[in-house]
């Protein structure tokens, strides 16, 4: 039987937003039972915001989280570490709009999460098996779900650069291949665009200490993690987005030139089947829509 789980105390630790270019304070807390992730911004009198696919606001270059007027950016990375590490429930307290970027990549939450500690609650986690293909497509980009008895994702990126072209990987997700694997890949993005980002108020806090970027030919950065750490930051970017379903998956996960709206479209779609169904909290109670089999431990 597998348990739910939170941190075991709290931490914290301050970095910049990567598109707002803000310093911001995080802290990490641990978190009852059933209660999810939630964000709250101590900046906004304690206003919470569920991590949700219903609550998914904009998804332009991040993903942003927002109810009640207020927003929380840039949630992906944080939410692909607890995803990636079993966490279930914690409270993410923000004195900003934007979770800090760190190095880019996941492993700056992976750091903190595990120096924090994780526990097993007294409740029991639910996951849900995909029975029947599930797909959301938009012209030749799309995103699937097939039947598996464990998270495996492969993941195809196409882009008109010399350094990454075609990427497809494939990798079973769990703890260890997650934080081997996933984890350490940086978010990208390209010179040419910069400007027209900042026109925009994106990407002031980007720079080569916490993404890769890409000039015409080469990478700025004194080297990459991985060969194809293109694709696997592609990789953390889907699970973090997925997590927002509010539940484990067990299944494939595929993505053709994906992006956060797919990822959260996906997310949206398994996440309003649960609720339309009215999923109970016993482990017997299932919902047979969207091809959704029954909880198991």
């Amino acid at each position: 039987m597998y348990y739910q789980r939170t941190l075991r105390q709290g931490i914290e630790c301050s970095g910049i937003g990567l598109h707002s270019g803000r310093k911001v304070l995080l802290r990490l807390l641990p978190a009852q039972p059933d209660t999810g992730i939630v964000f709250r911004r101590i900046d906004q009198d304690g206003y919470e915001i569920s991590a949700s696919a219903l609550n998914v606001n904009k998804v332009d270059f991040a993903t942003t989280l927002g109810a009640g007027g207020i927003q929380v950016k840039t949630v992906e990375h944080l939410l692909g570490a607890f995803y990636g590490l079993g966490v279930d429930n914690a409270v993410v307290e923000l004195d900003a709009s934007e979770v800090p970027i760190m190095d880019g990549s996941a492993a700056p939450f992976v750091y903190l999460i595990r120096e924090s500690g994780v526990i097993n609650q007294n409740r029991t986690r639910r996951y849900f098996r995909v029975t029947k293909p599930l797909e959301v497509k938009e012209a030749d980009r799309w995103i699937k779900l097939l039947p598996s008895d464990e998270l495996r994702v492969t993941y195809t990126i196409e882009f008109n650069h010399p350094m990454i072209r075609q990427q497809t990987l494939t990798i079973p997700v769990n703890e260890n291949t997650f934080v081997d694997q996933i984890a350490p890949a940086r978010t990208f993005g390209f010179m040419r665009d910069v400007e027209a980002l900042r026109v925009r108020g994106l990407a002031l806090g980007g720079s080569v200490d916490n993404a890769i970027v890409l000039g015409e030919s080469r990478a700025l950065n004194s080297d990459l993690r991985f060969l194809n750490e293109f694709v696997r930051h592609k990789m953390l970017d889907v699970l973090g987005d997925i997590s927002l379903a509010g539940f484990p998956l067990k299944a494939h996960l595929l993505v053709h030139k994906g992006g956060h709206r797919l990822h959260t479209q996906m997310a949206r779609l398994l996440r309003t089947s649960m609720a339309s169904n009215q999923i109970e909290s016993s482990k017997e109670s299932w919902s047979p829509a969207l091809g959704l089999a029954p909880p198991f431990a």
